[in-house]
């Protein structure tokens, strides 16, 4: 099995989403020995940010060195996630929604023609038959009663990333992080036991 790791926490090792995708990806090579992987770090390492002076390197074609630099970009993120079985994909909460270093990837791989395709019932994915588990965690509640309203976090992600095809989405909770520590370690043990059930 190929797994594709993607942090995107700017924390180091004191985020909590970093440290239970570990956990996953453990979980993961006890159950398929010899598993490959490639690991990439928004946090440590981020990618650029389109701008104006790349955006054409993704939504067009290319032309300038700024805008062959993005495409390279591009094709290399695309590759690693078609090669791909399995996407491990840690995704802390910030300001209600997902970190820019994530963002960033998804604009990136996002690509008309190549992740996906235009139809007449709108777009369709062309990265199929992949399994993808996302590890969430954020310091407050935002699963049940007023903070549902304020999930844009599991929505958006479940969105970009069935644009691509990628519909078999298994989210991983960690909530009310930043609450008291019994409820903290509470949530944290809920995340922990749904990994251990992870086949």
């Amino acid at each position: 099995m190929n797994i594709l790791i993607l942090n995107s926490s700017v924390l180091g090792d004191r985020s909590i989403s970093r440290a239970l995708v570990g956990e996953v990806v453990q979980r993961l090579m006890r159950a398929s020995p010899g598993s490959t992987f490639v690991r990439r770090d928004f946090g440590s390492e981020p990618i650029p940010h389109l701008t104006a002076a790349n955006v054409a390197g993704i939504r067009a074609d290319p032309d300038t060195i700024t805008e062959h630099a993005a495409r390279h970009i591009s094709d290399e993120l695309i590759s690693e996630l078609r090669a791909a079985d399995t996407v491990v994909i840690g995704a802390p909460m910030y300001n209600f929604s997902i970190s820019t270093g994530l963002r960033s990837w998804f604009d990136y791989v996002l690509r008309a023609g190549v992740t996906f395709s235009y139809s007449e019932s709108g777009p369709k994915g062309l990265l199929t038959g992949k399994r993808v588990i996302v590890v969430k965690s954020r310091g407050g509640s935002c699963s049940e009663g007023v903070g549902r309203e304020l999930d844009f976090q599991e929505p958006y992600l479940r969105h970009l990333l069935g644009i691509m095809g990628l519909t078999d989405v298994t989210f991983i909770r960690a909530e009310m992080t930043n609450y008291a520590p019994d409820v903290r370690e509470a949530s944290l043990a809920a995340a922990r036991q749904a990994i251990a059930l992870l086949a």
